[in-house]
């Protein structure tokens, strides 16, 4: 079912709560200070029941322009507006200051109401209709129809019921699948209950035990209870004025202004890239770092303006700007934002967020112009290219990217199949996402530094692979660490063994000194094969200089030479050969003890224990009490 809210928006006392009172026989002013004053302070709500059978929320705004934060905090959730304009007194200030406001937050549907018809005679209230339709000429109300209402006496009240009924059909419904999102507008308790929060649920669906988030705070509550329109409910659809009950915070810690999400969905941030369109009729020129209120959902924000492609922006100019926030907030690309002077505080323009959770740029960058008009025309897919490509050196996965962007991760999931079919993304063991140009910048930075360090220790295995995770990787995860490596291995970029790494084609080359060096150590440990020296002995006579036999041994170190304990080396011939022997005995014999191994190779018991011990790690033989069979 489709879920609909109705706003009013216009000047002081022109009869806004009138208005609502003949609709729904309710009245939105709550407050003591209200009711004595006969003027709206905060925000009023309400419901009332449509012909064609739906239920619509109302929000009655306060006219005042003391009060036109709490307009703001209730305007964003509307899908209907009424623009009320009193009979007796036409178009007024914040008539004019709502209408932009409106305009800004793109509301698409909307009725003009002019009330207190029964106070002035037909020939001024068609004066003030010709007049209106005059001022709301270039904005999303220069078609809509305009309605004269006695909210006293009834006239022309079913009248306005019909139309708000054939634009509630008109009205696109809210998106329910996309994660929860609610402006909190007020909070209080209820004896026996605790905190309650309300709010317009602008998207999602929010059930009973369902875990969800505040936000900028990052407090995570459960939903005990929901009402919608008074009464209880499991779940609460997108479009709906919503009160829920939270179990697992104080309403000490919430305040108006902050917003209620599906936990983990939302990136909150100190910086948003977009496009500011300013009023053609601002009175002034918008300069660099001048200071604004940003208003968005039912939050107040100050903020600076860095000016991203303009010198200035002018009455009516739209220009890419970077806002620099004083506070923390969540919003989501597409969301549109009232911008106001910090003073004189008024309305000078409407921001459209392009990025959510943007670095903080220079001036005049040509390329982040571009990056910033793709990711506001761009297609869904180029535009998580993008986000992708900006935060690789992160190592994002889905759940980071679904905070970024606002998406579930069902949504992020369909979106990268065309990318990494297209092979614009790599796609890491662990779901860790790199973009192309990314990865293929790492893979030539590490080769640059194993080649450097193969160029000065060429007798060398490689570089340790700790060494090149703390000089490449600085802080990251190990396991991100371990799947990128994986992966260029995969792709024959380098090749591991033990702890070393190493550019995939380099090869250890010995010159003449050296050849000769790995000579005499080989005919040492193949002279006696089951009875080899130590090193030291087996270079004992020798005259070369001793940096030179270390250097050839670490080369010959787990290729030639296997270390098989701690203090036995043996060549790698003499494995194989030991193998080959052990293999066919037990073949022939079923099993081999110790002694008969070490009969075989004609060694002491030292030796052959350490072979064998050898090959039970290697899982090439498995002890069975004091016999070994094949593994």
């Amino acid at each position: 079912m489709k879920h609909i809210i109705i706003g009013t928006a216009g000047h002081i006392d022109h009869g806004k709560t009138t208005l609502i009172r003949a609709l729904t026989g309710r009245d939105t002013d709550r407050l003591k200070e209200e009711k004595k004053r006969g003027i709206s302070i905060d925000l009023g709500f309400t419901h009332f029941d449509l012909p064609s059978g739906k239920r619509a929320g109302i929000i009655d705004v306060p006219g005042h322009e003391k009060f036109i934060r709490n307009m703001l905090a209730g305007v964003g959730g509307m899908d209907i507006v009424m623009l009320v304009i009193a009979a007796d007194e036409g178009v007024m200030p914040q008539t004019k200051e709502h209408l932009d406001i409106l305009s800004l937050l793109k509301i698409k549907k909307g009725i003009i109401v002019i009330t207190k018809a029964g106070l002035v005679d037909e020939d001024w209230l068609e004066l003030i209709k010709e007049d209106v339709r005059e001022k709301v000429q270039g904005t999303f109300l220069k078609e809509a129809e305009v309605l004269a209402v006695d909210s006293v006496a009834g006239i022309g009240v079913k009248e306005l019921i019909a139309k708000i009924d054939d634009l509630a059909e008109e009205t696109d419904s809210r998106d329910i699948q996309s994660p929860v999102r609610m402006p909190i507008d007020r909070v209080f308790t209820i004896t026996g209950f605790g905190t309650v929060v309300t709010g317009t649920l602008i998207e999602g669906k929010i059930s009973l035990e369902e875990t969800l988030e505040i936000l900028p705070e990052n407090v995570k509550v459960r939903v005990r209870s929901i009402q919608v329109h008074g009464k209880s409910v499991e779940t609460a659809y997108a479009g709906q004025r919503v009160a829920i009950n939270l179990a697992n915070v104080k309403k000490e810690d919430i305040e108006r202004g902050q917003i209620l999400v599906q936990a983990d969905s939302v990136e909150t941030t100190m910086m948003l890239d977009g496009k500011l369109q300013l009023l053609k009729d601002y009175p002034r020129k918008l300069q660099n770092r001048d200071r604004v209120r940003l208003y968005h959902g039912s939050t107040e924000i100050l903020a600076r303006v860095a000016l991203l492609d303009k010198e200035e922006l002018q009455p009516g100019e739209t220009g890419f700007i970077q806002l620099r926030l004083e506070e923390a907030t969540a919003v989501k690309k597409g969301d549109h934002i009232v911008v106001r002077l910090y003073s004189p505080m008024e309305t000078i323009g409407g921001f459209v967020v392009v990025d959510a959770n943007p670095k903080k740029h220079k001036r005049f960058d040509d390329k982040v112009i571009q990056e910033l008009k793709m990711k506001e025309k761009g297609t869904p897919e180029e535009i998580l290219e993008k986000h992708i490509e900006s935060v690789s050196n992160e190592f994002p996965d889905l759940s980071v990217l679904a905070k970024m962007t606002g998406q579930q991760t069902t949504e992020i999931e369909a979106l990268l199949k065309p990318l990494l079919e297209k092979d614009r993304v790599i796609l890491l063991e662990g779901n860790y996402l790199l973009h192309r140009r990314y990865y293929e910048g790492l893979k030539d930075k590490i080769k640059e530094m194993l080649s450097e360090y193969h160029t000065s220790n060429p007798l060398r295995k490689g570089m340790l692979k700790e060494e090149l995770k703390s000089k490449i990787f600085a802080k990251k995860k190990g396991k991100v660490i371990d799947a990128f490596i994986e992966k260029i291995k995969e792709d024959q970029f380098v090749k591991t063994f033990d702890k070393f790494i190493a550019n995939y084609d380099f090869e250890i080359k010995f010159n003449d000194t050296q050849s000769k060096i790995k000579k005499q150590i080989e005919d040492a440990y193949l002279k006696e094969p089951y009875s080899t020296p130590k090193i030291e002995d087996a270079i004992k006579a020798s005259t070369f200089k001793k940096q030179e036999v270390e250097q050839v041994v670490e080369a010959l170190m787990g290729k030639e030479l296997v270390r098989v304990s701690p203090d036995v080396l043996i060549h790698q011939k003499a494995i194989e050969d030991a193998q080959g022997k052990l293999t066919e005995y037990i073949q022939k014999n079923g099993s081999i003890t110790l002694a008969e191994f070490r009969d075989i190779l004609n060694t002491s018991r030292k030796y052959a224990m350490a072979i064998l011990e050898y090959f039970d790690n290697n899982r090439i033989t498995k002890r069975d009490e004091d016999k070994r069979t094949l593994y």
